[in-house]
Formats: C-alpha cells, structure tokens, sequence
C-alpha cells in the first residue's frame, strides 16, 4: 500500500474576519485552525497547510498536526474537518497566531458557537 503524498498538504482560503474566527482554535498549544475536509486524517498525523489569509497576497505556509477530527455525519450537523494544531518550527507558530489574534482582537472573547467549541 503507498501512501498518498498530496494527502497531507492542504490549501485553505480564509477571506473574511467570521470566517476565521470560525475556524481559529486558540485553546490548542501553539493555536490550530479547522480545515473543512471529507479525506480521512488520524489524529497525530502531520500535514501543511498553505493558507491564504483575508487580504494577504501571498499564502503562508503552515505545518501542523491533526488534533481534532469531526467526522462526516457528525451529531448536530457539524461540519466535516480536522483541526490542525500549529508545529513550533523556529517560532513560526507564535507569527501565525500573532497575526490571526490581531485580525480577530474584537472577537477572541465572544461566546458565538464555532466549528469546534
């Protein structure tokens, strides 16, 4: 059995404030963000992200591992993805995390449902 290569690299467009504030998760070490996906992943597995972010004109690359996983048909209806917590590579998640904090300060402290928690 050969294992698929792309599997593990994802591309996610971000381009609103509620979107992101959807999929941000800042209770993860080193913060994560949920990837809506129908592909199977396990839970530890290590995948990249090539994220486009709002109104950034380059994407920014992202390696992370699995760390949350919402199956398809999940109760309540909820959408099908994996949350990826971001890797610590030479500090690069503390960039990441930096900057979703500083699009979503007026909304880190809101109680709206998210695709997570």
């Amino acid at each position: 059995m050969t294992s698929n290569p792309r599997k593990g690299i994802l591309s996610l467009r971000i381009s609103d404030q509620n979107m992101l504030y959807h999929s941000f998760m800042p209770f993860l070490k080193n913060g994560g963000l949920f990837i809506p996906t129908n592909k199977p992943y396990q839970m530890g597995e290590e995948v990249f992200i090539l994220l486009s972010l709002l109104d950034e004109p380059e994407k920014i690359p992202v390696a992370g591992t699995v760390a949350w996983v919402t199956p398809q048909g999940a109760q309540s209806n909820q959408t099908a993805g994996i949350g990826v917590q971001f890797s610590d590579i030479n500090g690069s998640s503390n960039v990441i995390r930096g900057k979703i904090e500083n699009y979503l300060v007026d909304k880190l402290k809101s109680d709206k449902v998210t695709y997570t928690m």
